[in-house]
């Protein structure tokens, strides 16, 4: 007959597989181990929170710059955005600045935002 391992065993195996590329006591202790991979679930999780904020601060980051290059500055193009009742969001705004400033330049135009004055832009 054979023999049957414990179900502690299999847990000890799942979380060595867990620690994986950790060092030193962390991968071969199980207590340790046990506790490296329990943090390391809380600093994945919380770092996908983060990427979100981190990402969109990107995106407002290229749109002021994209908006600044056109004469004027991220808060007026989005005041200028919401006014025109044109609805695009800044993750797509900032790849159309990147990728194609003319495009980016003419939804500028259609926010109805001149150059401002008394704005000068810092090259």
């Amino acid at each position: 007959m054979a023999r049957a391992k414990s179900t502690a065993s299999r847990n000890h195996r799942k979380t060595l597989k867990q620690a994986k590329g950790f060092r030193e006591a962390r991968r071969k202790r199980i207590k340790t181990a046990k506790e490296a991979v329990l943090h390391a679930g809380q600093y994945a999780y919380h770092g996908r929170k983060l990427r979100k904020r981190d990402v969109r601060a990107l995106w407002i980051m290229r749109l002021n710059a994209a908006a600044r290059e056109n004469g004027t500055k991220y808060s007026a193009l989005m005041a200028g955005l919401k006014q025109a009742k044109i609805e695009i969001d800044r993750k797509i705004l900032a790849e159309i600045a990147v990728k194609n400033p003319e495009v980016f330049r003419k939804i500028v135009e259609k926010a109805g935002l001149p150059a401002q004055a008394g704005f000068t832009n810092p090259k």
